[in-house]
């Protein structure tokens, strides 16, 4: 429909008559003509078509494309709720009224179900412009709707294909670095030992520039595999418990606490429904960032759980430097640094990780801090695969 719907003349308006096609399914042409008229006399300029049996009607469906249906519902041969059936079977969105004077409330009740826009008695045509107005309102935002939702569901999928692109695109980039970075690597370390000395001063400070270069390229190309990585088909997903990880992640980072007298607390940590390599990568991160950036006392870390509907609430507290909360969100997005690397090393993507991976599970991470006061980071993870997440449901 073109503009029918958007601006619609009310009774007694000044405004142009809009041109309205009808369909009438009918067989009594003195009883059209009273509804044409009833139609005609409040402001619309009629264009309609009469028929008297389903392949006339179908066949007007197609070619005269009307706006509005107006059927009979007691005609003696081909019943006027047929109409109804063709609409559905053509697929297409036409308001239709049935107009009779026969119609019992529980007649009334069967056509609302069978898909009439509604019904009208011959002793109310008063009522059928109204009628009429209100349906193709209705058509009009049902179309509006329609093309919202299109426009959103292209989009999204526009979407989906260029983050897969970019992921690929990091991955295969990565990739592909890692080798000629290594050999830099290699042979700027190699400068070093066999010439630190034997140089310049100047030559010694450039060699060490470059090796210290080449070994933050190789730390930031990890990192960023191990960012485009997440989400990837072969993750193996299932229980995984949580203490174990910690245990395992405490095992790892033993080095950093032992150097920074860090103390690392957690309660019983239940098992969430994920991929265990990823869930350490959360839990290395988020004590890992607690131990780092620390304050002048030593690190004091909190790890715990509780339930919340089918996730788990897991809290991570400490006792560091604290983040302003205008920050909050952008700690989380890659290569975001609130401090230089003379200050705190790193490359900026841990966070980002963590939160692909707990967003990745149908899960959200956020941060509660302030400047000088700790940062207590709170995520959440499934409980249950998604089968039983399903089955669990009221």
């Amino acid at each position: 429909m073109s503009n029918v719907g958007t601006k619609l003349p009310m009774p007694g308006s000044v405004e142009s008559k809009l041109k309205l096609r009808v369909l009438l399914v009918e067989d009594n042409v003195v009883d059209a003509e009273l509804v044409l008229r009833a139609i005609r006399i409040d402001g619309f300029d009629i264009d309609s078509v009469v028929v008297q049996d389903e392949p006339a009607f179908t066949r007007a469906l197609r070619t005269h494309r009307p706006e509005v249906v107006l059927a009979d519902y007691n005609l003696p041969n081909w019943k006027g709720m047929e109409a109804l059936d063709v609409l559905r079977r053509e697929g297409l969105d036409v308001p239709t009224i049935l107009v009779s004077g026969a119609l019992g409330d529980v007649t009334a009740v069967e056509c609302i179900k069978q898909g009439a826009t509604d019904y009208v008695l011959k002793d109310g045509l008063a009522r059928l412009p109204d009628v009429i107005r209100r349906a193709l309102r209705e058509k009009h935002e049902r179309s509006l709707r329609h093309q919202v939702e299109e426009d959103l569901a292209r989009k999204v999928d526009e979407l989906a294909r260029s983050n897969a692109d970019l992921e690929q695109f990091a991955y295969v980039a990565s990739h592909d670095l890692q080798e000629p970075l290594r050999m830099v690597a290699a042979y700027t370390q190699l400068l070093a030992e066999r010439y630190r000395g034997k140089l310049d001063e100047k030559a010694d400070t450039f060699i060490a520039y470059a090796s210290e270069g080449a070994l933050r390229m190789q730390i930031l190309i990890q990192d960023l595999l191990a960012f485009s990585r997440v989400g990837q088909d072969g993750a193996a997903s299932g229980s995984v418990d949580c203490n174990g990880v910690i245990e395992d992640v405490l095992q790892v980072l033993a080095s950093a606490i032992r150097e920074s007298g860090a103390v690392v607390r957690h309660a019983d940590l239940p098992a969430v429904w994920a991929d265990r390599t990823q869930v350490a990568q959360v839990f290395q991160n988020l004590i890992g960032n607690a131990i780092k950036f620390c304050g002048k006392d030593p690190p004091a870390v909190s790890v715990r759980a509780e339930k919340a509907d089918q996730n788990w609430l897991f809290t991570v507290s400490d006792n560091g430097i604290g983040i302003a909360p205008e920050y909050a969100e952008n700690i989380f997005v890659i290569f975001q640094r609130l401090h230089t690397r003379a200050e705190y090393p790193g490359s900026g993507i841990g966070l980002a990780i963590c939160k692909k991976i707990i967003e990745h599970l149908g899960g959200k991470i956020w941060v509660e801090s302030q400047a000088g006061a700790g940062s207590t980071f709170k995520f959440t993870m499934p409980s249950r695969g998604p089968d039983e997440r399903v089955e669990a449901r009221p």
